[in-house]
């Protein structure tokens, strides 16, 4: 008797769950012209358009003022479809392993695409050990991170996806996460013309959103274009900047503000506990050495240098005002080195207000 009941009950709970499973047939591509998004079963029903022609929208840089032209590789060309997907892929948090991590949550826009804390936190609440670099016109850097350890846009995106203090994924669950949203198949499809997504062209689309990320609309600008003047403060700032005074304009010199180099600044005199470009090139001479940042929204993107050690625009200037710290591979150009530049109060005002006239407040509010 026991046993009928128990038959009974299992043959109720398996035609339940068979009532609640609905099969429905279709198509399942997202590309066909027949898809059906609500088909769980593709039933090899799919039609596509035989005269279909991939046609990518070309993307055209216009070079800045005092700026090169920008160097686009041959394989990875700039496009409407590919910018919107690779934005749509840096904000979105699908790249990390339990999805909370997107690349605009370490580079976030009103801080100049970087952030306000010393070290960025990954997903698993571990810290970094350098501070996260502004994202400003860096389709004219030659190198990338502050050692100058990668050499390309798209080989920077592949790292912080895996990276174990950053996002802790790895690219075959991203792959597969994304190959299961079908609004990325179809923007992938417009883009690169693939039915299937892999980590080359996710790193490709980030890449061509991340060579829009142009800043050069600044009051300084401004000034150059003869749309404004400058205050007296900023000229002489000006003045200061770009002479042997300030000694500033030997590595930030250009329009770019940042000569694509490696220096010792003098930060530290010894025990230095981040070997810089040594760590790439293992040569002595390089021990200490980090890439020069661009000055351009300064006023935004602090806490400053490889370790966010300066927390505002005046410590900075303090550290060249003092003279630094010598060590055997400081640069040549820190000619002031343990003299300091002897700036005035006042000199120092100047020069910070030029600076902070490099901020583009269009570039962190209406990009």
């Amino acid at each position: 008797m026991r046993f009928g009941v128990f038959l009974f009950v299992i043959s109720a709970l398996l035609l339940s769950c068979k009532k609640d499973l609905i099969i429905i047939e279709g198509c399942t591509d997202p590309t066909a012209l027949n898809w059906n998004s609500g088909a769980t079963y593709d039933n090899s029903s799919c039609q596509y358009d035989s005269n279909y022609v991939y046609q990518p929208t070309p993307y055209i840089i216009n070079t800045p003022y005092g700026f090169p032209d920008m160097i686009i590789p041959f394989d990875n060309p700039l496009t409407i479809e590919g910018i919107e997907l690779g934005e749509k892929l840096f904000n979105d948090p699908i790249l990390s392993a339990d999805n909370s991590l997107s690349c605009s949550g370490c580079h976030i826009q009103n801080n100049s695409f970087t952030n306000s804390t010393q070290y960025s936190t990954g997903i698993d609440n571990i810290e970094g050990f350098r501070n996260a670099s502004a994202l400003i016109n860096l389709g004219w850097n030659t190198t990338f991170n502050w050692d100058g350890s990668i050499n390309t846009l798209e080989e920077q995106a592949f790292e912080p996806v895996t990276n174990p203090i950053e996002m802790h994924d790895t690219w075959i669950n991203v792959e597969n996460k994304l190959n299961n949203d079908s609004s990325y198949l179809s923007m992938f499809k417009k883009a690169f013309n693939i039915d299937y997504i892999d980590s080359n062209h996710v790193v490709k689309a980030i890449a061509q959103f991340e060579r829009t990320l142009i800043s050069v609309n600044s009051k300084y600008d401004k000034w150059i274009r003869q749309e404004l003047q400058l205050s007296p403060s900023e000229l002489n700032g000006y003045v200061i900047f770009n002479t042997e005074k300030g000694d500033c304009f030997h590595c930030h010199g250009t329009e770019m503000f940042m000569d694509n180099l490696f220096h010792n600044n003098g930060l530290d005199s010894e025990n230095f506990s981040d070997l810089g470009l040594f760590n790439i090139t293992a040569d002595p001479l390089d021990i200490a050495k980090f890439k020069t940042p661009t000055l351009r929204n300064i006023e935004f993107s602090g806490p400053y240098m490889h370790d966010g050690r300066f927390t505002t625009l005046e410590e900075v200037i303090e550290h060249y005002n003092s003279g630094g710290n010598y060590s055997p591979t400081v640069d040549p150009l820190m000619k002031k080195i343990g003299v300091g530049l002897q700036l005035t109060n006042s000199e120092k005002q100047d020069l910070i207000n030029f600076l902070k006239a490099l901020s583009d407040y269009d570039y962190i509010n209406n990009f």
